[in-house]
């Protein structure tokens, strides 16, 4: 270690407090401090909640949503009684179930609906119950009701694991074409027997769904229409009907036979498979003749009996709702969705639809016997033969009249928008409020290397911010990184206070002061208990934030929260990382002017590099610092004196620049003059303004002075006039003599 970075003695060090000897530490080994910068801000990228590119590392986000859930922590029990009305629902199952519930621990009330033929009971627990243990205790008490609590084959299920918020997208079934335009083709039914039985169950193994719930559509069944007086004919009840079918979809096993030392395992195949394996289902047998299903019923496939319907555009349609687990990533899971959609597209269905309006059937039997295969089977399109035509023929050969459709999964509401759009406003906003705090700092301290060090510290505390989310399990929302859009203003006043006192400390030291280390530890130190006592002081204030519980602590905690870490943040910057820097870029000497030469062109380089790759500020302020050193020594002593208001002043006008281009207050049609007039028009006169006071400022607080008991007669005629607007005047001022308190009409 060189002479001017000595360290203090044992006999110091041990009188430092414990804030004196993290910046000790901090000063003596920057290559540490460097590193957690590096870390940070990789941690950093990697856990935001943007949708960064990072060149395929693994990313570990913050979870993001568009608003907060400030829904209820509840759990929804289910109960199906098929074909009773609300009462019975009532008196035999939701009544019994919420008596049973209300005995779980930690519930806070139970709510129930009784609907014709099902139940719904919600159950709300208290806040600070775990939302997966409140889901096992309401297990427990589900299986452990006695025997005979419920109906016979009555079985209540507890909902999916999801808050009120997790519905996160929702799409339709349709027949799109090869070019995406809608071709139809397909009937309700179908399309509902897809969804449920090759979408839902692929979209439900992608990561972080609990649900997908199907909407829309018929689901197909078999329905047996008894004749009354055929029954009667033939002696048959209405409960051996319902007895043979239900004896008769089953697979039943036997014992074992052995063949030629070979075992063969005995087996029952009675799965129904099409309507005519219920038909033939038998009764009974009257005097060795059976009685079939067929004989005394009409056996058909038909729609199930649905209570709703889903319409897009006028039509009816199929489709399925995706939720999205407790305490997952809705962005995440969004993607996750999308690449399984993607990923099983290629599987779904399609069928040849043919439009019987531009051609007749004997001229598709036509068209297809010229081509080798038969057009119809019966009266239905040959769907397996001309789909093989329609694989193997490009689309230059195809007639016009018929069109592969193929089952497309169409999403028609997706949050990703919503969480994007909320997602770019606090983007665009946290950029223009770095932006803006680069101009003040910039033309209030006049100071380039100071203000470079404060204003691209801002990103790397915002970066800190993320780091604290992901691991305190704060969500990002519109209302969380509000916190840190609040905060911004608030993250630059500690960096600029270490950095003012160290220049001043190093301007009274003089440059003939070898002891740099020591003057920055100094300022430092001086400084940092006034740092950690004002931070403090904003953090407790915060306290009755915390306390707030139900709807509105779930609201406003995140903002708390953030605001809290950007100022811890805030802190942490301007007593560990500010002072190393400040002492390397406030005091560094070269010894060898060739030296410092490739050092500044590195930097020029550097600057160009960044702003070829996008990143325009970094870019231009490197760039434009470098010149200046490189070629610092060439200008006139005129122009080098007022270098630092040269310099501020061109990197207050890129900053204005991309202010500009990024906000566009009158927008982009009023043109980029008239938008930069307007941007650079408040921020100046503001800033014009806070000058003119620091020359004033020296005079007014000289009057003040001396002029002690005139001047506190201002904030006392303040504080009565505010007290009467908030008491009422009578109540603060009853003592005065009524003639003065009451007026009189003159």
């Amino acid at each position: 270690m060189s002479d001017n970075n000595t360290v203090s003695s044992s006999g110091d060090s041990d009188k430092m407090s414990p804030l004196d000897k993290i910046i000790r530490f901090c000063l003596e080994n920057k290559l540490v401090v460097m590193l957690m910068v590096f870390a940070i801000c990789a941690a950093g990228v990697l856990m935001a909640p943007f949708d960064w590119e990072v060149g395929g590392l693994p990313r570990s986000p913050v979870p993001v949503d568009a608003i907060p859930d400030i829904g209820e922590n509840q759990q929804i029990v289910f109960t199906e009684w098929m074909g009773r009305s609300p009462q019975d629902v009532e008196d035999q199952i939701t009544y019994p179930l919420t008596v049973s519930l209300l005995g779980v621990p930690s519930v806070k009330t139970v709510r129930s609906y009784s609907m014709f033929g099902f139940s719904t009971i919600y159950i709300i627990f208290k806040d600070k119950v775990d939302f997966y243990w409140s889901r096992s205790r309401v297990l427990e008490k589900l299986n452990s009701l006695p025997a005979g609590a419920l109906p016979q084959g009555v079985q209540p299920a507890l909902g999916p694991d999801a808050t009120a918020l997790g519905q996160i997208f929702w799409y339709t079934l349709e027949g799109r074409d090869e070019d995406g335009n809608p071709a139809g083709g397909w009937d309700l039914n179908e399309l509902r027997t897809i969804q449920d039985w090759y979408v839902r169950y692929s979209l439900l193994s992608a990561e972080g769904i609990s649900e997908v719930a199907s909407v829309g559509g018929f689901v197909q069944e078999y329905q047996i229409d008894v004749d009354p007086d055929a029954m009667r004919a033939y002696g048959v009840t209405l409960d051996q009907v319902f007895m043979a079918v239900k004896m008769s979809n089953v697979d039943v096993g036997a014992r074992t036979i052995e063949v030629n030392k070979v075992e063969y395992v005995i087996r029952g195949l009675g799965f129904i498979e099409n309507v005519s394996d219920v038909e033939n289902s038998v009764i009974k047998v009257n005097e060795n003749v059976p009685i079939y299903i067929k004989n005394v019923a009409n056996v058909s496939l038909g729609p199930a009996l649905r209570r709703g319907a889903l319409d897009k555009g006028g039509a009816e349609a199929v489709g399925g709702v995706v939720v999205v687990r407790y305490m997952e990533n809705p962005l995440a899971a969004i993607k996750n969705v999308k690449d399984k959609i993607a990923e099983i597209a290629p599987g779904l269905p399609a069928k040849a639809v043919i439009d019987f309006n531009k051609v007749s059937r004997p001229d598709v039997e036509r068209f297809a016997q010229e081509h080798g295969f038969e057009a119809f089977t019966g009266s239905r399109v040959n769907q397996d033969a001309w789909l093989e035509w329609l694989q193997s023929t490009p689309r230059e050969g195809r007639p016009d009249w018929v069109t592969l459709s193929r089952v497309t999964v169409v999403p028609f509401y997706d949050r990703t928008g919503l969480i994007n759009e909320t997602l770019g406003t606090l983007n665009k906003a946290l950029v223009e409020e770095i932006l803006v705090t680069i101009i003040v700092v910039v033309v209030m301290l006049i100071h380039l290397r100071s203000s470079i060090l404060v204003s691209g510290l801002l990103p790397l505390a915002v970066l800190m911010c993320f780091i604290a989310m992901r691991l305190f399990g704060v969500d990002a929302n519109i209302v969380a990184l509000s916190g840190i859009a609040i905060a911004i203003g608030t993250m630059v006043d500690m960096a600029i206070i270490v950095c003012e006192n160290i220049l001043k400390r190093l301007e009274e030291a003089g440059p003939e002061e070898k002891n740099t280390l020591e003057v920055v530890f100094r300022a430092a130190s001086e400084v940092g208990g006034a740092v950690v006592t004002a931070i403090s002081t904003t953090i407790v204030s915060f306290l009755p934030v915390f306390t707030m519980t139900a709807a509105e602590g779930k609201l406003f905690k995140p903002l708390a929260f953030t605001k809290t870490f950007a100022l811890l943040a805030s802190v942490i910057i301007a007593l560990t990382i500010i002072p190393p820097l400040a002492h390397t870029l406030f005091t560094a000497r070269f010894s060898s002017r060739k030296l410092k030469n490739v050092l500044l062109v590195c930097l020029v380089v550097v600057g160009v590099v960044s702003l070829l790759a996008g990143f325009r500020l970094i870019g231009i302020i490197l760039a434009a610092f470098g010149l200046y050193y490189l070629f610092a020594e060439r200008l006139p002593e005129k122009v080098r004196r007022f270098g630092p208001w040269t310099a501020s002043a061109i990197a207050v006008v890129c900053v204005a620049v991309l202010l500009t281009s990024d906000w566009q207050p009158l927008g982009p049609g009023a043109g980029f003059v008239r938008n930069f007039i307007i941007v650079l028009g408040p921020i100046g006169g503001l800033l014009a303004f806070f000058r003119l006071f620091q020359h004033v400022y020296a005079p007014i607080l000289r009057w003040c002075l001396a002029h002690k008991l005139l001047f506190l007669s201002i904030p006392a005629v303040l504080m009565l006039v505010g007290g009467a607007v908030w008491f009422g005047f009578d109540r603060l001022f009853g003592w005065l003599p009524r003639p003065i308190r009451v007026s009189r009409p003159i």
